[in-house]
């Protein structure tokens, strides 16, 4: 099948690839089309890792690329609010710098002394109301390694859109909701066969324990949609569920209040039952969703999987982890109620044990898409540690629609 996404742009490449990991790619366009693009590069030296955003801008579509700061941060996201530009992710605490001339300087980061601990996915962003919202997950346990699903927790930030988001008391945040709160709460709410497999067997490739996180904020206000909400209070919080099975995505909402607080919790059926897992492509690793303000439409940058049930003590050794963590395929989709997605094609088709894609953060500009994300080629040390950041572009994606 032909590939949608051309290669535009190498933006950075790992000098020893058994030593540095690209993260987190993110972008945000800015009114005059400059686009700010970010990454988390990971520097595992002897005794010591280095952690740095580094932050770019791009004034032809993503060709070519200006390197304008590197930030003591990590799992960053660059946003445009207004007139300003900011930087905010941060583990320890929360931590956000801003620009002021589109992405060419930047402050330092300050920390919005949140007093939590976090897991900050670049995800998606939206603007309504006069505020913008965005969700990141706190750590309800002190477990800094990895990728600890079990223990993170959605919460939704919210600010004025007018307000200097570098001050702490800019921010509002929704209530704490961890995934053992949904368990404790309502037992087991699925009948899906998760976990798929038993947690801690199989060797190598141990199989984790079932949580959620890498969190997408949607906004549903179509009336006819049995979730919509046309005052534009409630927020759709879509996120990679590990499960063990694929495509699955978990599901929460938060729900804004009359005094403004923001309330996170499970979203319902109509018969009245409890929601967690929704049927997702890609939704069993880190996916983004962006709305077109053209059509209406929400699309979707997701894994494919194409061969979850290959029995783990079989797979290549380049595969990372268990069976449904494909990375060869990354594909987009397109929804009119964030539910439904349509194949729209192939962004990159790749054979894994020589080149991997994953983790496209993506905006719409103009006609066209511009991608940027995470690449694993031969030189990795397997298809998870990304020895490169590559951008590349879609044309006319909107023609890809149907139906």
């Amino acid at each position: 099948m032909h590939s949608l996404a051309r290669e535009v742009a190498t933006l950075w490449e790992a000098v020893d690839p058994g030593r540095q990991i690209a993260y987190c790619p993110a972008l945000a366009l800015c009114p005059s089309g400059r686009l700010v693009g970010t990454m988390l590069i990971c520097d595992h030296r002897p005794g010591e890792a280095e952690w740095l955003v580094k932050a770019y801008t791009s004034d032809d579509g993503g060709g070519t690329w200006v390197h304008r700061t590197d930030i003591p941060m990590v799992d960053a996201c660059p946003f445009v609010v207004g007139d300003t530009v900011y930087i905010l992710g941060g583990r320890e605490d929360l931590m956000i710098a801003r620009s002021d001339d589109w992405g060419t300087t930047w402050t330092e980061a300050q920390p919005l002394r949140t007093g939590k601990l976090w897991y900050s996915f670049p995800g998606s962003i939206v603007q309504s109301n006069g505020r913008v919202y965005l969700a990141k997950e706190c750590r309800t346990e002190p477990v800094m390694h990895g990728f600890p699903t079990w223990v993170l927790a959605p919460v939704v930030l919210s600010a004025a859109i007018g307000d200097d988001l570098t001050r702490p008391e800019a921010w509002t945040y929704s209530n704490v909701l961890g995934f053992q709160d949904v368990l404790a709460r309502h037992g087991n709410p699925n009948l899906l066969g998760v976990p798929f497999y038993e947690p801690g067997r199989h060797g190598d490739r141990s199989a984790p324990r079932i949580g959620w996180g890498e969190t997408n904020l949607v906004q549903i206000t179509d009336p006819d949609h049995v979730w919509g909400d046309p005052t534009g209070r409630t927020f759709h919080i879509l996120m990679r569920a590990e499960t063990g099975r694929s495509s699955l995505a978990a599901l929460a909402k938060a729900v804004e209040q009359e005094d403004g607080r923001l309330v996170v919790d499970l979203e319902t059926a109509p018969s009245g039952e409890p929601l967690l897992y929704l049927p997702f492509p890609g939704g069993h690793i880190g996916f983004v969703i962006q709305p077109d303000p053209v059509t209406g439409l929400h699309w979707l940058v997701a894994n494919q999987a194409t061969d979850s049930m290959h029995r783990p003590d079989r797979l290549h050794p380049r595969h990372y982890g268990m069976p449904y963590n494909e990375r060869g395929q990354l594909a987009l989709y397109f929804s009119r109620n964030c539910v439904d997605w349509c194949f729209a094609g192939l962004l990159t088709g790749n054979d894994e044990t020589v080149r991997s894609s994953y983790h496209g953060s993506f905006v719409i500009a103009g006609d066209d898409l511009v991608l940027m994300m995470r690449t694993a080629d031969s030189r990795a040390t397997n298809a998870h540690n990304s020895n490169l950041i590559t951008v590349h572009r879609v044309p006319n994606f909107r023609e890809l629609a149907y139906g």
